[in-house]
């Protein structure tokens, strides 16, 4: 039976990039984004599947998006729970408060939503269960400088992560997290230029080819649902994250 999964945040970078290689790798994808435009790309480049337009922050339009998926699907095998977006980095003092909202409606918010609907049609299909992939990152576990609402959504994920895991255990609903550091993307363009590290200086970073975190999103997706990896980190080698401080 084909797998059917959905990637939020699918029109770009991360997103793209893991939509695309699990539709080489034979799942039949759902893309879903603010933009159509971008979400038509996706699909061209991965040779097919389905795009449908949602925000993610909005309950009605991603109830109406699991509709949608329940009525010409059937089931959802795998959700990559990735849309998210950031702020300018500046000290806590001076983030506007709608700034940290910002990024927690649509990093914290809507992955909840994302993953309310993915658990209540994996709860309700049969065969029951399936597999929620959160996209963390090495925020979860470190922050940089100035990034207090970024820092705080994303430590937030790994709660989310570890309550979903216990809540799909009597339903076969396995949840993991992938913690993604410095993959090459439009949000980490700017590493090659330096950015500011823990003692306030500026550096030049690393960065990966984002194929790595698709790889790895691929793995999580393929195994059985007797197993999974609840947290994995992939990252570029050479970055400060294990010595930051």
């Amino acid at each position: 039976m084909t797998q059917i999964a959905l990637i939020t945040g699918g029109g770009s970078g991360i997103g793209r990039a893991c939509a695309v290689t699990l539709a080489q790798a034979g799942f039949q994808i759902i893309v879903t984004g603010r933009r159509s435009a971008q979400l038509n790309e996706t699909l061209d480049l991965a040779g097919g599947g389905t795009a449908i337009a949602a925000d993610i922050t909005d309950p009605k339009e991603v109830d109406a998006l699991y509709t949608r998926i329940s009525a010409d699907h059937g089931r959802l095998d795998v959700l990559f729970n990735n849309a998210g977006n950031n702020v300018a980095a500046a000290p806590i003092g001076d983030i506007p408060p709608e700034d940290f909202l910002q990024v927690i409606n649509v990093n914290l918010f809507g992955a909840f939503l994302a993953a309310r609907g993915a658990f209540n049609l994996m709860r309700a299909q049969d065969p029951q269960g399936g597999r929620i992939i959160n996209n963390g990152s090495i925020s979860a576990a470190v922050p940089r400088p100035g990034s207090a609402p970024y820092t705080a959504s994303k430590h937030a994920i790994t709660g989310l992560t570890r309550t979903i895991s216990l809540d799909g255990r009597p339903y076969n609903i396995a949840c993991g997290q992938i913690d993604i550091g410095n993959a090459a993307s439009e949000m980490t363009a700017k590493m090659s230029g330096g950015v500011p590290q823990a003692d306030l200086s500026i550096k030049a970073e690393p960065v990966m080819d984002v194929q790595h975190v698709a790889d790895a999103v691929l793995h999580m997706s393929n195994l059985p649902l007797s197993a999974n990896v609840q947290f994995m980190t992939v990252m570029a080698t050479a970055m400060p994250f294990i010595g930051r401080g």
